[in-house]
This record gives structure tokens, C-alpha cells and sequence, in this order.
């Protein structure tokens, strides 16, 4: 896997992020197995509740063009000199499409000069699942 690539990729996404309140553009990129990588961007609302994280917006276009499966990582950036993590709610979204392929992505949390590397699993333990609804 090309970390880099991927990096630049969600990088690219913040650029197109709405964040008008904050001013806190974010932007993720998930790579799939076929090395296809698909973006989001944060989308901020008036309603501060009604705002889309770039994890979640990244994991509905990928569920709109079909993907269930194969998610091998993600990268996710911002402003913030620091790594950024995706929050809770993106966690919980990122592990329901992993889930669906039996994969434990690596999660790129990316700041100005320094990535941190994780697993999904690692960011999520305990996750709330499919499984968990028998």
C-alpha cells in the first residue's frame, strides 16, 4: 500500500470540505483491496448536528457505488498540527463497512508532520456489529 498516495488523496478531499462554522476542513480517503480509493469531506450545517463527517460521507459514496467489502485502509487529515482521529460515530460507520468484508483496516491519523498508525479494532474495541444483534 502507498500510505502516501492515500495521505494526499484525503488531503486533496479537505480541499472541497464545508466547514464555514469551524473552519476545521477534514478529509478521509478509504482503500480498497482492488486499490480503488474513494474520498469525502466534512459537510458542516446551521444545525450543528446535521453535519457529515468525511469518514461517514466517504463510506456512503462507497456504499452507493457497491462496495461492501475489501476496505484495507483509511487515512484521515486536517488543519490541526496534531494527528486527528476519526470520532465515535465514524468509527462505528468505518467498522460496519469493514465488517462487511472480515477486514480490521489500518487507520492513517495524519497531522502536519507526523502520522500516527492504527487499527480499526485498536480505535474501536468492543465494536457494536451485526454479530451483536443475535
Amino acid at each position: 500500500m502507498d500510505e502516501q498516495k492515500l495521505i494526499e488523496a484525503a488531503r486533496e478531499a479537505a480541499k472541497a470540505s464545508y466547514s464555514p462554522y469551524s473552519n476545521f476542513a477534514v478529509g478521509a480517503a478509504l482503500l480498497f483491496a482492488d486499490g480503488t480509493i474513494v474520498t469525502g469531506t466534512n459537510i458542516e450545517n446551521a444545525s450543528y448536528g446535521l453535519a457529515l463527517c468525511a469518514e461517514t460521507v466517504a463510506v456512503a459514496k462507497a456504499m452507493e457505488a457497491g462496495r461492501r467489502g475489501g476496505l484495507e485502509a483509511v487515512a484521515v487529515t486536517g488543519p490541526a498540527a496534531a494527528p486527528i482521529t476519526p470520532c465515535g460515530r465514524c468509527r462505528q460507520v468505518l467498522n460496519e463497512l469493514a465488517g462487511l468484508g472480515a477486514t480490521d483496516p489500518l487507520v492513517l491519523c495524519v497531522g502536519e508532520h507526523e502520522t500516527h498508525r492504527v487499527t480499526l479494532s485498536k480505535l474501536l474495541p468492543l465494536a457494536f456489529g451485526p454479530a451483536s444483534l443475535d
